[in-house]
């Protein structure tokens, strides 16, 4: 039987299969299924470590190639240069040959030396720089210190009268040494100084260490730099000051240059003599003039290396990647050293045989080897891994359900009706014409512009929007529709079709205005326009909204119980069909099923016609446990023996949900176990590493190979049964067993995959909590009603604040007020009610399918199947590239 057509229903069929390869054509064999990524290639060497495999040097020589790429890629960043973008290659898919791995190896060794090189000379000319533009401030401003204690003789001397600074008295008789040089002055009192520039932030610091250090004996002046000082290490502005200190003796002078290299101070030579201090600061301006130049060349150099690198580094980056995931896999092979083979185990959709087939042939005819590649196929017990084949409508619905949890082999995958259900809960609580346009012309807009913005930078919200792009355009669709039933368009009416209500043309002022029904005339589609801005719409949508969720909770649910009959089938277990899916039908359509029916029983009766109150359905409901068989308001003839029927039958399921299955399960597994059947667990396991001999479930050949049948296309399959798998089995206990059941039928919550199954699998029906959560799932569709009645008061209260009140006013102000209010309302229903209150009713609408749906029939233990796919590793390296 061939296997079936893949589709979102299951997961597509899946084949062990074993690969032979010969090793001269092993990494261009895993590069030609690394295109195809159809592949999930199994670990043959578990047991080795990382340091051990074979081509550990191969991939530790590319790891060191993807750093030197990496620091290009940080070098352009810093020099804020314009890389190619990815997209612009042709043939990205293009598998380079060994020889041009090399050659690009090379040659990225060599141009990180040059780029180190370029930078070292760049960054030492940049520290240079900084040095002599801090010098250069540090001259002008204690040269400034210096004239100005020439010339301000008064202000010193004020100074000397205090008894506390004896320091200041003998600069400033230094200062006033007449026509003697100043120097002369400052070595016949001993007197030395100290200039430098500290960062701003620690003069305070600086200034009380050096008091408390040398107890008042210097002369300190400072004055900030009013231009940032570049920091070349990390490109940062910084803010310094000048400083000059005078102090006494050699001993006091070093130490205050060991307290200011401490802190983080440059310190500068500067002459108190005036024209040598001139001709310093010519020497630092002239120095500067030829670094600038140096630096400017350097700059130039390292640019233009950086960008020719730019122009082929992103098709370097996913080269190289790609040549390291070859190598990673090829290290999850085994090698066989007689045949010269490598050996590889690996899952594939059936489907995709043929295409693997035929690429390796075309690998095998490159290559000119005469041996082909062996494709062997395995019978195998062991669980395939999911694969769901999806698209880019139905990726996005697929991704919620495996955030929750992969689907198990062939199980049904809920991600099918979630492309139905989801926007639809979804709009229910979001009904409005107008906001559901604005979500399906902003899908639109992504849809049509999708490859531009793709390829453009994305911040985390917007990705994510973009992402679900066909998700949302699914719930803005159906928000649209559900705003027509309605009949709401940013909280105004719809007056699609006439009304069947009309007010009466004459009534008296105090008067009641009450409208009255037409005869004969139903409102065609949705609810009744007329009910908007009325006393008693508040009153009459919620109580419509409110049984409408009941209905829809109930439909959700009672679809979901369904599917696991499906599973059941599929699996072939008829015990989960009898002992889970049957009853639990029964209990949840004896109460709730009920229930909808009450619902509907009552919106078709038209209680004033007959002269009766409508009955309350909730006080129903509770006295049908509290008082079976007593009806205090009558909905239908009869009606108190069919509840107490319906309440029999309920309670008469949950022993059966109880106790049928484990019973069962343990009269199967001793009937078993007395025909002499080995227990689950026990098989042995069979694999590619093992000894070839005749126990092994496959032929072999004179030269003690498998043996195949040629093909005419060159390659072979062969069918290769292996009892085992790596998983572990537990015994059959009845105790555990128990357990599980009771805890799912009216237990607490509990891992459904910590308890082992039956032949080893998962319940394909594992109702969680289901009695009691039959009560507690059905109050939760609630939300539905809850979230579209605030959406609704939302909007009316928004509009009745902003246009409503711009459009009180006349003339040319009321032009004004409408522009303005107008902005208001605009950018209000776009961030509240469209942003934030469409995120609220997606978050709704998620747990009503991860909790109240999909307990009903998934379990979610599944495995993903993970292929060695070039595109999906290109995607992601687009990706962080971007």
């Amino acid at each position: 039987m061939g296997a079936h057509k893949d589709t979102l229903f299951r997961s597509a069929d899946m084949s062990l299969t074993q690969l032979y390869i010969a090793n001269e054509i092993g990494r261009e064999v895993v590069s030609a299924l690394g295109e195809l990524g159809v592949m999930s290639f199994r670990d043959l060497n578990s047991e080795t470590s990382a340091f051990q495999r074979t081509f550990t040097q191969e991939i530790r020589r590319l790891d060191n190639v993807e750093r030197q790429l990496r620091y290009f890629q940080s070098q352009i960043e810093k020099s804020s240069i314009p890389m190619r973008s990815i997209y612009e290659f042709q043939n990205n898919f293009a598998a380079p040959s060994a020889s041009e791995i090399d050659e690009l190896a090379d040659r990225s060794q060599q141009l990180e030396q040059r780029i180190q090189s370029l930078n070292d000379s760049y960054e030492t000319l940049k520290k240079r720089e900084t040095e002599l533009t801090e010098w250069r401030w540090v001259l002008r401003e204690a040269g400034g210190f210096f004239d100005r204690a020439r010339g301000q003789t008064e202000e010193i001397r004020q100074s000397i009268e205090d008894d506390d600074a004896p320091l200041l008295r003998d600069i400033e008789q230094a200062a006033q040494g007449g026509d003697a040089p100043a120097d002369r002055s400052f070595s016949v009192m001993n007197i030395g100084f100290v200039a430098g520039a500290i960062p701003r932030e620690r003069i305070a610091a600086f200034e009380r260490i050096l008091w408390r250090t040398l107890r008042g004996n210097l002369y300190m002046n400072q004055s900030e730099i009013p231009d940032p000082i570049i920091n070349p290490e990390n490109n940062e502005e910084m803010h310094k000051n000048v400083f000059v200190i005078f102090a006494h003796g050699k001993e006091i002078i070093a130490k205050i240059r060991k307290i200011s290299e401490s802190l983080g101070a440059d310190l500068y030579s500067v002459d108190e003599n005036s024209e040598l201090r001139r001709d310093q600061v010519h020497e630092v301006n002239t120095r500067l003039g030829d670094i600038g130049n140096v630096l400017g060349n350097t700059k130039r150099t390292l640019d233009a290396e950086l960008t020719q690198i730019g122009r082929s580094l992103a098709a370097w980056m996913i080269i190289i990647k790609k040549e390291k995931a070859v190598y990673q896999t090829l290290n999850r092979l085994s090698y066989d050293a007689s045949r010269k083979t490598l050996i590889a185990e690996a899952w594939c959709p059936t489907n995709s045989l043929g295409l693997v087939k035929s690429t390796l042939q075309d690998v095998n005819d490159r290559a000119g080897l005469s041996v082909p590649t062996i494709v062997n196929q395995i019978k195998t017990s062991k669980t395939p891994p999911t694969y769901v084949k999806t698209n880019k409508f139905t990726l996005g619905f697929q991704t919620i359900i495996d955030a929750y949890g992969t689907a198990k082999y062939t199980e049904v995958n809920p991600g099918l009706p979630t492309i139905v259900t989801f926007p639809f809960l979804f709009a229910v609580m979001f009904g409005d014409f107008g906001h559901g346009f604005i979500m399906t012309a902003a899908a639109l807009a992504m849809i049509y512009w999708e490859k531009p913005l793709s390829r453009g930078k994305q911040d985390e919200l917007f990705a994510m929007a973009f992402f679900g792009r066909y998700i949302m355009l699914m719930m803005g669709i159906f928000s649209m529709y559900t705003g027509v039933i309605y009949c709401d368009a940013f909280s105004k009416e719809l007056a699609l079709f006439p009304s069947m209500w009309e007010w009466p043309d004459n009534f008296k002022a105090g008067d009641a205005l009450t409208a009255t029904r037409k005869e004969g005339y139903t409102y065609p589609f949705g609810m009744d326009w007329s009910w908007h801005d009325t006393e008693n719409d508040l009153l009459f949508s919620n109580s419509y909204k409110m049984k409408l969720s009941i209905i829809i909770g109930w439909a959700h649910m009672t679809f979901s119980l369904c599917l696991s009959y499906v599973n059941a089938r599929h699996f072939a277990t008829p015990i989960d069909i009898f002992g889970n899916f049957i009853p639990g039908m029964i209990f949840f359509q004896s109460i709730f099923g009920y229930l909808v029916f009450t619902i509907i029983y009552k919106w078709s009766v038209d209680w004033y016609a007959i002269g009766q109150n409508p009955p309350g359905l909730l006080n129903m409901l509770i006295y049908m446990f509290l008082q079976p068989g007593t009806v205090d308001e009558q909905l239908y003839p009869g009606q108190g023996p069919v509840q107490v029927v319906l309440l029999l039958m309920a309670v008469a399921c949950v022993p059966i949900l109880l106790f049928l299955k484990p019973f069962y399960l343990r009269w199967e597994h001793n009937r078993a176990r007395a025909m002499g059947y080995r227990g689950i667990g026990e098989n042995t396991r069979v694999s590619a590493l093992d000894e070839d001999d005749d126990e092994g479930g496959q032929q072999m050949n004179g030269n003690g190979r498998p043996s195949f049948a040629d093909s005419e296309d060159g390659g072979a399959i062969i069918t290769q049964d292996i009892g085992g798998g790596d998983e572990e089995h537990e015994e059959f206990e009845f105790g555990e067993v128990m357990i599980h059941q009771v805890i799912h039928t009216i237990g607490t919550s509990v891992a459904s995959s910590s308890i082992p199954q039956s032949r080893g699998e998962a319940d394909p029906f594992a109702p969680p909590e289901f009695c009691l959560n039959c009560v507690s799932h059905t109050a939760s569709y609630l939300r539905l009603w809850a979230l579209s009645l605030a959406h609704q008061q939302l909007s009316i209260v928004l509009w009745s604040m902003t246009l409503a009140n711009a459009f009180s006013f006349t003339g040319a102000m009321g032009i004004f007020a409408t522009f303005a209010f107008f902005a208001v309302w605009f950018a209000l229903t776009i961030a509240v009610l469209c942003v934030m209150e469409g995120t609220s009713a997606m978050l709704h609408s998620l747990r009503l399918h991860w909790v109240e749906a999909m307990s009903k029939h998934f379990l979610g233990d599944g495995v993903p199947f993970e292929p060695f796919s070039f595109q999906a590793m290109l995607e992601e390296e687009m990706t962080e590239l971007k």
